[in-house]
């Protein structure tokens, strides 16, 4: 997210503010700062070293601290801004700590801490802007902030078992290309000049992976260049609206891993439910938030449709149970027993433990299955190669003991 520097005078009387605001384009900034009141007299995209933005990434183990340190102190009794100052020096980000910097100019400019946050987009998303918000309203910022800390964590431990699920076949997948690509460039045309000097006959699976080995050795800078082209048009695709839902839908139809996306979303949906509900969001508020925060538009959509009858006056449980596509039975039907009871926070965190429980189990299942199915798939490469290999080897043996 591109950052800018900003002068504006405030027309209510207050003193012009300098500072920075975070925006995809000079546009979008300057009508933030008209939304918020502001008279831009100054705006210029600031310049920053390629340096500092390729280290410059801030993880969601800073944010974590970042939320538990400003709770803490706002719950001894520091004001604010002493609180976005001391947190500010004990960052080791230094990207967080220019984050927080601006954050802390912008409340000692008038403007509130959600307000502030919501300038940086890129940093920290709709979910923590709106728990602050709560927060503020309420009196209780400190909890707000202890209970960011905690989704983070949580959200972040369910993503870590989701890659880590999906990283080991790739890379099995990656060596066993490697080594086929040896096979065919390095050995096979070896034994195909041996039996170019005895004048024999190759046979017919070896004839065939010498052609894909002649190819690849001619024309792998073509390979390359279209396997390039291939993620370039498929990163393109994605971007775009039909893409995007094409894909959010395929990752929850691809076998063994289509039911662990699901249960991921689940448990997002009822986790960042759980937390802001916990900090009286309002629950039409709540479902708009929650539809950003899945990052899949399948069940964003769902979750959309669900709104709209809960605006009607519908009850979210009931709402959500048609959504069969994107939902699991479970949640709309512990939501509808929170309703009954008047606890809708507090079983859509039971939901959410629920599935964070069965994330684990499934990760577990998915590694156990695919162990073996990468073993065949193995066996069977490994068994063409060597059958490619040793055929012709076995065929200059017999011939030489028949003569």
């Amino acid at each position: 997210m591109p950052t800018f520097v900003y002068k504006a005078k405030n027309p209510s009387g207050g003193k012009d503010l300098k500072a920075e605001i975070d925006a995809p384009t000079i546009e979008q900034a300057n009508k933030i700062l008209v939304k918020r009141g502001l008279i831009p007299t100054y705006l210029k995209p600031k310049t920053t070293s390629s340096t500092s933005r390729f280290f410059g990434k801030i993880k969601t183990k800073d944010k974590v601290l970042f939320s538990r340190q400003l709770s803490t102190l706002i719950n001894a009794g520091l004001p604010l801004v002493q609180s976005l100052r001391t947190v500010s020096e004990q960052t080791q980000n230094p990207k967080l700590q220019q984050v927080i910097h601006r954050i802390t100019n912008s409340v000692e400019g008038g403007n509130t801490l959600s307000g502030s946050l919501e300038q940086h987009p890129g940093t920290f998303n709709s979910v923590f802007v709106s728990l602050v918000e709560a927060g503020e309203v309420s009196g209780t910022l400190d909890e707000s902030l202890e209970r960011l800390a905690n989704q983070q964590e949580k959200d972040a431990a369910i993503s870590s078992k989701v890659k880590g699920a999906l990283v080991y076949p790739a890379i099995v997948l990656a060596v066993i290309g490697l080594v086929v690509i040896f096979m065919l460039t390095s050995v096979l045309p070896q034994v195909e000049l041996l039996y170019r000097d005895l004048n024999a006959e190759l046979p017919a699976l070896t004839k065939v992976l010498l052609s894909i080995s002649r190819f690849i050795s001619s024309y792998w800078w073509l390979l390359i260049l279209l396997f390039v082209l291939f993620i370039f048009a498929m990163r393109s695709y994605i971007t775009t609206p039909g893409g995007r839902r094409w894909f959010d839908s395929l990752k929850m139809r691809v076998p063994l891993f289509g039911v662990l996306f699901k249960k991921l979303y689940m448990a997002r949906f009822a986790r960042t439910g759980q937390t802001l509900m916990g900090s009286a969001v309002p629950m039409l508020k709540m479902l708009s938030i929650t539809q950003i925060a899945v990052d899949n538009v399948i069940v964003a959509a769902a979750i959309g449709r669900a709104a709209e009858k809960v605006k009607g006056g519908g009850n979210l449980g009931e709402s959500l149970e048609p959504e069969t596509e994107a939902f699991l039975p479970l949640v709309h039907q512990m939501i509808s027993v929170g309703e009954k009871s008047g606890n809708v926070d507090s079983m859509m965190g039971k939901a959410a433990d629920y599935y964070e429980a069965e994330l684990d189990n499934q990760v577990k299942a998915i590694s156990t299955t695919i162990e073996p199915l990468l073993m065949v798939i193995l066996a069977i490469v490994a068994g063409g190669l060597v059958a490619s290999i040793l055929l012709p080897v076995y065929g200059l043996v017999g011939e030489s003991v028949g003569v």
